[in-house]
């Protein structure tokens, strides 16, 4: 429960952030052209509103629904659907008596607020944190393999050693990214000494995507216990810090994963688990909880695993960040295509999924580079073409300038109500797979 609510909290506190300065693009945009701007919120606010205060002509609040926020701009046809205000002749303040170019400049105004965050957030991660790196190179123990990669001919401890016409890719995290997304297919690898190649199938992204896979490959690395939850299941069976686990049940795991895999086999049972402890084994018969968990940390692989760390100057950090930026983009935009397939349209996801891409405890390098990463990815999804969206009024506002004719209100407001039922189905569904999957 505590881990849901880390979780949460990370999640609402970066879109709080996106959202407010996705609005304030807009808002900031229409007030140097002289447009008014009646409502400025953070969430939605049907009915009621938390909190809400007058500034000027402008109303700032916080609303109860979050599924976004909004600018509520004078003379515009939006999402608040306000037809009376229309009837009224054009007034000089209002949205649609300003030229075409101010219109369009105000409407771009969020994402392109949201491009440039996501691009300073990553120039600030390199000079503050850096990078790190998991060269292919370094895998000494080898990799633990999702059960779906053994139908294709792969082992545990198999040693990734690159990809076959893909010279460049020498990182672990680059591996799989280069599977899915860019078709890579063959897999030059080491075992026992012995070097060999693995030809995946042309359609192993779809097989990969209706599996659920999360990740294909995992560096392995020993099982040695960091901590311990005081009072949990390990602490009462006198688990210590620095135990190394080698057995479960006289079965060897020498390494983490194959402990963790052998504890989810044992839910709800007590086991014999078998620890090098001051160089001597130990037996200690240990409770596993319904989860597959016994209430240990394991140190982390880069305990055991050599990473390329990478430090940024002030300078060198901004073709670094604006690198990563680029690549994080375009690699989303190429993921799109995922999309097009049962399989790939049965993981779309909503907030859970999202959610659950931030780490179970608050760690600042990877929210901000999560909220990097999302706000990129609110820039793309606005600008797509759609009525409701930001994109839908940037397309009708470039056919206004190229043709010289406004499309009619009435037309606009017919694509304002599409575009909402399309967005409100999309939510649903997304977030419909999300308590479906929980439910499996």
């Amino acid at each position: 429960m505590e881990t849901f609510f880390v979780k949460a909290a990370q999640l609402l506190a970066s879109l709080s952030i996106l959202i407010v300065l996705h609005e304030m693009g807009h808002f900031l945009a229409a007030r140097y052209f002289g447009i008014r701007v009646e409502k400025f919120y953070l969430f939605f606010n049907p009915k009621f509103s938390l909190f809400k205060i007058k500034r000027g002509d402008t109303e700032f609040g916080i609303g109860w629904l979050p599924l976004g926020g909004y600018v509520k701009i004078s003379g515009m046809i939006d999402e608040s659907m306000d037809k009376e205000a229309m009837k009224e002749p054009p007034k000089d303040y209002e949205f649609r008596s300003k030229p075409a170019w101010q219109r369009l400049i105000v409407m771009v105004g969020g994402v392109v607020v949201n491009l440039i965050l996501g691009f300073l957030i990553f120039i600030m991660i390199m000079g503050v944190w850096g990078k790190d790196r998991l060269p292919l190179e370094n895998m000494s123990y080898g990799v633990h393999c999702d059960s779906l990669m053994y139908d294709y001919g792969f082992q545990e401890g198999d040693q990734i050693l690159g990809l076959e016409g893909r010279p460049e890719i020498r990182y672990m995290s680059e591996v799989t990214k280069e599977i899915l997304i860019h078709d890579a297919r063959t897999i030059h690898l080491k075992r026992a000494g012995e070097e060999m190649h693995i030809e995946l199938p042309a359609d192993v992204h779809l097989a990969l995507l209706e599996k659920e896979v999360k990740s294909m490959f995992s560096p392995r690395f020993p099982f040695v216990i960091d901590s311990i939850i005081p009072n949990q299941l390990a602490d009462s069976a006198g688990m210590l810090k620095g135990d190394s686990l080698v057995a479960i049940n006289n079965i060897t795991v020498n390494y983490f994963f194959d402990a963790t895999r052998q504890l989810g086999k044992n839910k709800g049972n007590t086991v014999d688990i078998t620890v090098i402890r001051d160089g001597a084994e130990l037996v200690l018969p240990v409770k596993v909880s319904e989860a597959g968990k016994i209430g240990v940390a394991p140190k982390g692989a880069s305990n055991y695993l050599k990473l390329e760390h990478i430090d940024y100057s002030l300078a060198e950090s901004i073709p670094a960040g604006t690198d990563e930026a680029i690549k994080t983009l375009t690699g989303y935009i190429s993921s799109m295509k995922l999309l097009f397939s049962k399989e790939g349209a049965s993981q779309i996801g909503g907030f859970g999924a999202i959610g659950g891409l931030f780490p179970s405890e608050w760690i600042w390098s990877e929210f901000w580079r999560l909220t990097a990463f999302l706000s990129l990815v609110l820039a793309f999804m606005n600008i797509l073409p759609i009525p409701a969206l930001d994109g839908g009024h940037v397309m009708f506002l470039m056919y206004e300038m190229i043709s010289g004719r406004k499309p009619g209100e009435k037309f606009m407001e017919y694509a304002q109500i599409a575009g909402m039922i399309l967005l409100f189905g999309l939510l649903l569904y997304a977030n419909g797979n999300d308590l479906f999957r929980s439910l499996k």
